[in-house]
Order: C-alpha cells, then sequence, then structure tokens
C-alpha cells in the first residue's frame, strides 16, 4: 500500500465510518476494513477499478465523486478521504465543502508542486516540471491543478476549515516506503496529507 495511505491508516480510528472518493482498487478501504474493522465505502470514476474494489467484497460505487456525495445526509461518516485526487477536481471548493458536510473529519493527500526538484526544473530548463510524482507531459496530463503545501493551507484559512493535523512525506507516486519531512516541508517534500475539521457556524460558540 502506498505510504502516504498507510500515514492516513493510522488516522483512522476503529469501527469508524469511512467514505473514500477515488478509492481506485480500494486497497485503503481493504486494509482498513481487516485491521480496523471499519465500516467503508468507496466511489469511484474508473469502471475497471471499481470492479476490482468489488470483486474484493468491498462496498464501492461506480460514478462520479460529484454526484455520489450529493446523496449523503450530513455526518453520515467519520471520515471522507480523498488521497492524490485533488489537483484532478474541477471545483476543490465546492467537494471539500461537501466532504465535511457528511463527513465530521476529511483527509486530503497532494503532490507537493514546490518541491525543490521541480522548482529546479522550472529554473535551468524552463518547461513543465515532470517528476515521479508528476509523471505527466503539461499536454496529457489528468491534473488541472498544481498546489504547493503552504497554498494549500491559505485555501483551508480561506475556506474557515480548521486543520486537525498535517504532515509532510517524501515518497514517490505508487511507494510503499517514505519518510516524514518536518523542515521545510514546501521545499522538501513530495506529498502533503492534512486532516480537517468541520468549519465552524456562525453562533455555535
Amino acid at each position: 500500500m502506498r505510504f502516504d495511505l498507510q500515514v492516513i491508516a493510522t488516522w483512522i480510528e476503529p469501527g469508524s465510518r469511512v467514505l473514500d472518493l477515488g478509492c481506485r482498487t480500494g486497497s485503503l478501504l481493504a486494509h482498513l476494513t481487516e485491521e480496523k474493522a471499519i465500516i467503508g465505502t468507496g466511489i469511484e470514476i474508473d469502471e475497471e477499478a471499481a470492479g476490482q474494489a468489488i470483486a474484493k467484497g468491498l462496498s464501492v460505487i461506480h460514478g462520479d465523486i460529484y454526484e455520489e456525495i450529493e446523496d449523503y445526509p450530513d455526518n453520515a461518516f467519520d471520515y471522507v478521504i480523498l488521497s492524490q485526487a485533488l489537483m484532478q477536481v474541477l471545483d476543490p471548493e465546492t467537494l471539500l465543502r461537501e466532504m465535511l458536510r457528511v463527513g465530521r473529519l476529511g483527509i486530503v493527500s497532494f503532490p507537493n508542486f514546490t518541491h525543490y526538484r521541480n522548482r529546479l526544473q522550472m529554473l535551468f530548463t524552463g518547461r513543465a516540471p515532470m517528476s515521479k510524482e508528476l509523471p505527466y507531459e503539461w499536454y496529457n496530463t489528468p491534473n488541472i491543478r498544481v498546489i504547493p503545501i503552504i497554498d494549500f493551507r491559505r485555501f483551508c484559512k480561506h475556506l474557515g476549515v480548521p486543520i486537525v493535523k498535517e504532515v509532510a512525506i517524501s515518497t514517490h507516486h505508487h511507494d510503499e516506503q517514505g519518510k516524514v519531512i518536518t523542515w521545510l516541508p514546501n521545499l522538501f517534500a513530495t506529498f502533503g496529507i492534512f486532516m480537517l475539521g468541520q468549519a465552524r457556524r456562525p453562533g455555535s460558540d
């Protein structure tokens, strides 16, 4: 299982209700079901990946995350997870608000665009950077956004969404090995992982 998913798994309490958006073949859901006895649901737009997850006995819906998440009532889940998919999301603000409507906590992971290798590539080649974390040319990438860790913090502040926990890591796209970065994460981390709480409602004090 990918290193970022391993980190996320340590944040999940046993017996929790978990929704995994863009769950792919369900590796995280399968791990959490076996190790932490969660009640898990996944949504995956890729039919083949969703089929593989369902074949594992997981509760996975083949569909669009924007459409499917609207069907869930408020606070239906303890955790809603979006791992390595935020850079492909058309409307991050709407999706994040929906995640924190249906879930008590949201967890997001994404490649850190301002890793020093990306900066050096742009400085010395003048070209859009490519890396193991962002392995596409500009013309064939599924990613429509680039996200520095520091800008994601600003985004959460803009939304009024509290950051409950965050970890910066150095790992490659699908690697099972990695390490936590504590010094200058916006420069040296390849991925950021954030746990987010529900925005405070006016008059809730």
